[in-house]
């Protein structure tokens, strides 16, 4: 529910010693599932342009490096997680109790003046929901705008989500279109859930 400090350490030191070309395409390969794609496809065309020009030239490839990890923050200050450039995001109907055997879970997913709040768990969906406001009320976040009432199951690195019989059918529509909009914004917010 809450997003790990380390996470963004961690990605900040592995980018520091990463190969500057592995740098350029993970950052091309996430920015192209982004709807800002548009607005930095000219710099890392000419990022590869001129490393592809000058491929034994130390001082070119650090000053690109220096870059990229400034851009990669900077999208990281946004809300992306850029581990996340190969998970998938899929909107699947509706379920009942019975996809349990299928591998499904209960969630809740609140969206609020702050950011998403969920919670998983085996109780059923108005229960997981009580315990969620009430964890958000003794925390003093407040402003929930949205409540969804999901059954989730992880496969692979895709995160399915299906709509439980106490969703209805237009705030699933919406939820899809949230999802569909920004997908790894989307994936970033429930990156804990398992």
């Amino acid at each position: 529910m809450l997003r790990p400090k380390t996470a963004g350490i961690a990605g900040a030191f592995s980018e520091r010693f990463s190969d500057i070309w592995k740098l350029l395409s993970e950052t091309t390969n996430f920015l192209s599932r982004t709807k800002e794609f548009s607005q930095y496809e000219d710099q890392l065309r000419q990022w590869r342009a001129r490393l592809q020009l000058s491929p034994n030239d130390s001082d070119l490839a650090h000053t690109i490096r220096t870059e990229l990890v400034a851009l990669r923050k900077g999208l990281r200050l946004q809300g992306y997680d850029l581990s996340l450039a190969t998970h998938t995001l899929r909107f699947d109907g509706f379920r009942n109790d019975a996809c349990i055997r299928e591998g499904f879970s209960r969630l809740v997913l609140f969206f609020g003046e702050e950011g998403a709040y969920w919670l998983s768990g085996e109780d059923n969906h108005i229960a997981l929901a009580g315990f969620l406001e009430t964890k958000l009320d003794s925390s003093g976040i407040g402003g929930i705008r949205e409540r969804h009432y999901l059954w989730y199951r992880r496969q692979g690195h895709e995160l399915i989500l299906s709509g439980s019989d106490t969703e209805s059918k237009e705030d699933f529509l919406r939820l899809e279109h949230i999802g569909d909009a920004n997908p790894l914004l989307f994936l970033s917010s429930l990156k804990g859930l398992r």
